[in-house]
């Protein structure tokens, strides 16, 4: 597979269709992001399920929106799995990133990722290299851990949770590697809303904040999950989260590229 992206990557570059293309590299032990233009050795490049690499994934598209805004003129290409795609195209609507600019390079996620995941759809609408799995392989919609939450009373519920805000150290970890968050001003950072300084994090608004804010922007990659110190399930508030907009609207972030969110809306949906 991993031939057939170098194979695109050196395409793009030589034709000069794109500036530069985002992809992960490894380098000195660890794999991590790298911006690779014409002329630059590929042997580096890695797709992050590699063994040398382990497990390897990063928020490629949270690179481009820095690059997008240094360098607004320019066509940048930047690797995609289903998720990051899902993320391209919330981007686009929240007018962060611009399609034209854009050369997505597509490859499908691991198999054993997307059950862990329990990803919806762990593949890119167009794939370079890689082929996408039928629902059974990619971990379809049964999003058990939502449901096993769920299963629980609600005074149950209440303390599960609880007992999970109170172990946030705010280290800003969730929101740092979050390739949806992007706002100059963090609303978490705001005094008014979350006070400076103090341990335990404010219950529950630090992350009932945050989640709000996920509503119609989660791409469902997990890496709040992965970046968490202290293991706080984050993934399953915004699963949650989701299935409220889905149910409600009919809305789920990144799966359709030209849908509007009904949060930014005000009135009636309109018919499709």
């Amino acid at each position: 597979m991993i031939d057939q992206v170098k194979q695109k990557i050196n395409e793009l570059l030589s034709q000069g269709s794109v500036k530069g293309v985002v992809a992960l590299a490894y380098a000195h032990g660890h794999a991590g992001p790298c911006l690779f233009q014409k002329g630059d050795d590929l042997d580096a490049l890695c797709l992050g399920d590699e063994k040398k690499a382990g497990d390897v994934r990063y928020p490629l598209n949270k690179v481009l929106i820095t690059l997008a805004r240094q360098y607004p003129d320019d066509v940048f290409g930047v690797l995609v799995r289903g998720c990051d795609e899902r993320g391209l195209y919330g981007l686009y609507r929240l007018k962060q990133l611009e399609p034209d600019k854009v050369v997505p390079i597509g490859i499908s996620c691991p198999r054993d990722l997307a059950l862990a995941c329990e990803c919806k759809k762990p593949w890119p609408d167009d794939m370079t290299a890689g082929e996408a799995p039928n629902e059974k392989e990619s971990g379809g919609t049964e999003q058990k851990g939502v449901q096993d939450v769920e299963g629980k009373e609600q005074p149950e519920r209440f303390d599960f949770w609880k007992d999970q805000f109170l172990k946030c150290v705010k280290c800003y970890g969730c929101r740092d590697i979050c390739p949806m968050c992007f706002c100059y001003d963090c609303s978490l950072e705001c005094e008014d809303l979350v006070s400076k300084g103090d341990l335990p994090v404010d219950i529950p608004t630090f992350h009932l904040v945050r989640a709000m804010h996920m509503a119609d922007r989660c791409i469902d990659c997990g890496l709040c999950d992965e970046a968490c110190p202290v293991d706080i399930p984050l993934r399953l508030l915004y699963k949650k989260t989701a299935e409220v907009m889905n149910h409600e609207f009919g809305f789920t972030s990144g799966i359709n590229k030209n849908e509007i969110s009904p949060l930014s809306l005000m009135g009636p949906m309109p018919e499709k």
